[in-house]
């Protein structure tokens, strides 16, 4: 039985790093490509793809170094379709693609200065901080309220108003989206972070849902406890059932910062000025405005995406104990 266990349990691990493999895979070629020279990004035809990046040598003239039928030389220049080479003391008319560069392993660093000079990074930086922040104060707030209201407190009418908060979230999010956009602008807040903030300060129904899971999973015990001891409702859920509920809570900061950090679509709708913009809207800008530039444009995102997996990886063990604790009860 132990040797059938292990063995399932090494199965089970190879799957799971096969998988991962595909997860893994577009994240290493966008580091990858940031650090190629735009020549060599794309492979030659009839040629796999360069994983490490390599750079071209050049001699001490500054020629780039090239071998042609298997002899070394270097590079003169480049005439009509042709290229003029240097060859054991001779110059020779070639076609390009009878020419292979000498290469070695080297990282193109300036893709990482170009695109910041291009982009207005650190606006776009404080842009999303400020967003990802208040969104997840707003949410945290309201909905740790809402879920104790429906997980502790008795009153009339609560599972039923419960099931319409669920069913809020069968709503596609393209139905709700031309109606809230003529509510804000009739309110005055369209071309502001209003539309973007605000709205988390009422609550959301999934976090709503994963925090009245954890709370009910809570002995009411402790609840009743506190209530002798002359504490008030608020008081019982600022001194009892929030110290214990730090993972929960931390799962649904988590969640929701990870969902404003990329978010797309809500500031391409509301936000109007530039200097407005966020960093998903910023690199998509940068990308339309610069399309060929594919060196810079994979430095930028891999300068946007390392946060997040360092933030995923400091928080992971408080990420998974709140998923895990969350729906024992209820």
């Amino acid at each position: 039985m132990g040797n059938r266990n292990a063995i399932k349990r090494i199965v089970a691990h190879l799957l799971l790093a096969a998988t991962s493999v595909l997860f893994i895979v577009p994240f290493v070629w966008m580091v990858s490509t940031s650090l190629k020279h735009e020549s060599r990004i794309f492979p030659e035809s009839g040629k796999p793809p360069e994983w490490i990046p390599r750079t071209d040598q050049f001699d001490e003239q500054g020629r780039r170094l090239i071998i042609y039928e298997g002899k070394p030389g270097v590079e003169l220049k480049d005439v009509d379709d042709k290229k003029v080479i240097l060859v054991d003391g001779q110059e020779l008319n070639v076609w390009p693609s009878d020419v292979t560069p000498q290469t070695r392993i080297g990282f193109h660093w300036q893709n990482y200065p170009k695109a910041f000079a291009t982009m207005n990074f650190w606006v776009n930086l404080r842009n999303t901080l400020f967003i990802c922040v208040s969104v997840v104060i707003g949410t945290v707030i309201s909905c740790s309220l809402v879920a104790y209201s429906f997980s502790r407190i008795e009153w009339p009418g609560r599972d039923a108003l419960f099931v319409v908060v669920l069913a809020t979230m069968m709503l596609p999010y393209e139905v709700t989206l031309v109606p809230l956009f003529v509510l804000y602008k009739w309110l005055g807040w369209t071309g502001s972070f209003k539309p973007l903030i605000i709205p988390a300060f009422f609550g959301t129904p999934f976090y709503i849902f994963l925090l009245r899971q954890f709370f009910m999973g809570i002995p009411r015990d402790l609840s009743s406890a506190a209530r002798i001891d002359g504490c008030s409702e608020l008081g019982i859920f600022m001194n009892v059932i929030i110290p214990l509920s730090k993972p929960a809570l931390a799962t649904a900061a988590l969640f929701m910062f990870l969902f404003q950090w990329a978010d797309f679509l809500n500031p391409l709708i509301y936000l109007q000025d530039d200097r407005q913009y966020t960093l998903a809207i910023a690199l998509q800008q940068f990308q339309s405005n610069h399309e060929s530039e594919w060196g810079p444009l994979m430095a930028m995102s891999t300068v946007i995406t390392v946060p997040i997996i360092v933030l995923f990886f400091l928080t992971q063990r408080t990420f998974i104990q709140g998923i895990t604790m969350t729906g024992l009860k209820g």
